[in-house]
């Protein structure tokens, strides 16, 4: 199943921040990890891995993109490259090696954000949108939509959130997580990205196997652009049904130490 089996009609019906998961500096020579969120959620999401890769020493931001909005919003509102300068803000604060970690659409603005990034070591796609140059979400999907400029309101909350995203996540966890998502701005699936840091970083795809918001053929697609490809077995979030597992293996990702000289990638 697609991850476009889960929008609904747009509605006409934002805020960003970013946080550190500890106030403890980074280990010395270890890139931190900047964690961001998909479409609908917010950096709520990553608290258990947070939690997880803390215990593993490893230091974690996380950003909340402005284009997951509240309930009344309207009209035109945030889209990619609002979400991009959040992003870019981030990895701008971090003194040193950064990995860049997104999750779904928030693959769209860390491609976006991460062009020329002279601290991002690595950039990981978890089941996201790897996308070229000129490519939206909707067009990589092959969904009509109208001019990003022309595009108002927002896609509620899908109905189907439960099986679509959380099937292989403990109920109580699910419950808690549904009730926490909000509207997604309509415009942040249909701009194109216009630049992609993935073209001069190094990147990992990491396919979830039994996703059913973004199919696995739509990932095995863009992972082919990526350096390296893993796999996890499971649905569309492992940061809630396996927070462990995927602390682990980013954290293996990452590596213990990250080449950093501040030098700036080729465009």
């Amino acid at each position: 199943m697609s991850i476009s089996s889960a929008f609904s009609t747009p509605s006409a019906s934002s805020v960003s921040s970013v946080s550190s998961a500890s106030s403890e500096p980074a280990a010395s020579g270890r890139p931190e990890l900047l964690l961001v969120h998909g479409a609908w959620h917010g950096s709520w999401c990553w608290e258990k891995v947070r939690a997880a890769l803390a215990a593993r020493g490893r230091h974690v931001r996380t950003v909340d993109l402005p284009s997951a909005v509240s309930e009344e919003s309207s009209g035109r509102l945030p889209g990619v490259a609002d979400d991009a300068r959040v992003v870019r803000e981030a990895i701008d604060g971090v003194d040193g090696p950064v990995v860049v970690v997104a999750h779904s659409y928030g693959g769209i603005p860390v491609t976006e954000a991460t062009a020329g990034a002279a601290n991002v070591t690595h950039i990981v796609y978890l089941t996201a949108f790897q996308l070229d140059i000129g490519e939206s979400a909707f067009s990589f999907l092959g969904i009509p939509h109208a001019d990003p400029d022309s595009v108002e309101g927002t896609y509620p909350v899908p109905e189907n959130g439960s099986d679509t995203f959380y099937r292989d996540v403990p109920k109580t966890v699910r419950d808690e997580a549904l009730a926490r998502l909000v509207p997604q701005s309509a415009r942040s699936f249909t701009e194109p990205v216009t630049r992609a840091g993935w073209h001069t970083l190094p990147s990992t795809y990491i396919v979830c196997d039994d996703d059913r918001s973004l199919s696995p053929s739509h990932q095995e697609r863009m992972a082919e652009r990526a350096g390296t490809v893993r796999h996890l077995p499971g649905g569309h979030s492992p940061f809630l049904a396996a927070p462990e597992e995927l602390a682990t293996l980013l954290a293996e990702i990452a590596g213990p130490v990250a080449p950093f000289t501040g030098s700036q990638p080729e465009a």
